[in-house]
């Protein structure tokens, strides 16, 4: 691609006197374990910008059952302890809570209003547009094409919009550099896109209390994590269950304690499924209370082995060394640290994750490096 530097659409003069911005996104924690470094740079280099934050949230329902799923979902844990946000909109999952939310935002009388989304980019940026009434609304937008017209057609555009991708993109993180860089010349190079994770002392110490707690102290950690949200990224539980049982038989493996993730609400079945396997030395973990449970508790671990979701990116954000399976056709979301990584694809682009074999990924394990605790 030609490098292209075209003048940023929000006035510099806005940024560096103290003034606020509200970014709309709909951030999962992959998504976040890359933005994160563009918000910090955009903090340093505009430290009197206050830096608000919408969180978009597609399943908007009227059915209060499923309210306390919604809001609790574990980003907003990371985000509070983000220290670049001044305010993050999240109470916005059920319509009437849209709404006050909206009210809000309205009285907040934001200058600036930026959405940055990869899907519905119409419905953002008319959500924008109601929000914002005396200032500028700035779009990243999908190509121009006859299905995105009708979508923008029954409303104002935005004031200012641009293509939501640059013509070439090798991994996820070279379209958010590209919406950093077109919007406040502030784009990074792929050796500062690296995730990084603070995790407060908090879960710190909790993660102390759970490696004691399940007699694991001294011992060394493997943590495994078959699931994901698309079914066609879940590697099948059984697959799971022989590579653990294969590791044990490898001198280096033999001693070690294996943690097999899963969610809160499939802890009961899962356990089930994992006493009937008679695996010794493995135990189920569930970050139920907080999302810092999570990678406090991988920070420990020598090796990490995980499909294609959030635990990848955090495993590069630890630092621990992983061995990620992937489908070809998600590679632009492959992790960023190869030295600390070692992948396993589908062969073809159309294969889901059980067309990846135990032995495959056992042969990649046992070439892996790992994380030496002293």
């Amino acid at each position: 691609m030609k490098p292209e530097t075209p003048a940023p659409p929000v006035p510099a003069g806005l940024l560096e006197k103290p003034g606020k911005i509200l970014f709309i996104m709909h951030p999962g924690i992959g998504d976040f374990c890359y933005l994160q470094n563009f918000f910090r740079e955009l903090a340093a280099r505009f430290p009197s910008l206050e830096m608000h934050l919408w969180v978009g949230e597609h399943r908007i329902t009227d059915d209060p059952a499923k309210w306390d799923g919604l809001k609790n979902f574990i980003l907003y844990d990371w985000l509070a302890a983000c220290p670049f946000f001044k305010k993050i909109y999240r109470n916005n999952y059920s319509p009437a809570g849209l709404a006050a939310a909206v009210a809000e935002a309205r009285a907040g009388n934001y200058p600036v209003i930026t959405t940055l989304v990869l899907t519905r980019w119409h419905w953002y940026a008319k959500l924008a547009r109601s929000i914002c009434r005396d200032g500028i609304v700035i779009s990243a937008m999908r190509p121009f094409d006859i299905k995105g017209w009708l979508k923008t057609f029954p409303y104002k555009k935005p004031d200012i919009a641009f293509p939501s991708a640059p013509a070439k993109v090798e991994h996820i993180s070279d379209i958010f550099s590209w919406w950093f860089r077109r919007l406040f010349s502030c784009g990074l190079p792929v050796e500062k896109r690296m995730p990084f994770m603070h995790i407060p002392g908090e879960w710190t110490r909790w993660a102390d209390g759970f490696i004691k707690k399940n007699g694991t102290d001294g011992k060394k950690l493997v943590f495994v994590n078959v699931t994901a949200k698309d079914w066609k990224r879940c590697w099948p539980l059984e697959s799971g269950f022989a590579v653990i049982k294969n590791m044990q038989q490898h001198p280096v493996w033999k001693d070690a304690v294996f943690l097999l993730n899963t969610m809160p609400e499939a802890v009961a079945q899962t356990q089930r499924k994992l006493d009937a396997s008679g695996l010794q030395n493995t135990r189920l973990f569930s970050a139920a209370e907080n999302f810092f449970q999570l990678p406090s508790v991988m920070h420990r671990c020598a090796l990490v082995l995980t499909v294609d979701t959030s635990t990848m990116h955090l495993a590069n954000a630890v630092r621990v060394p992983l061995v990620a399976l992937m489908r070809l056709k998600t590679s632009l979301w492959r992790p960023l640290d190869t030295q600390n990584t070692k992948l396993v694809t589908t062969t073809r682009r159309r294969d889901i994750m059980d067309e990846i074999s135990p032995a495959r990924t056992l042969r990649a394990i046992l070439t892996q490096k790992q994380t030496i605790h002293e």
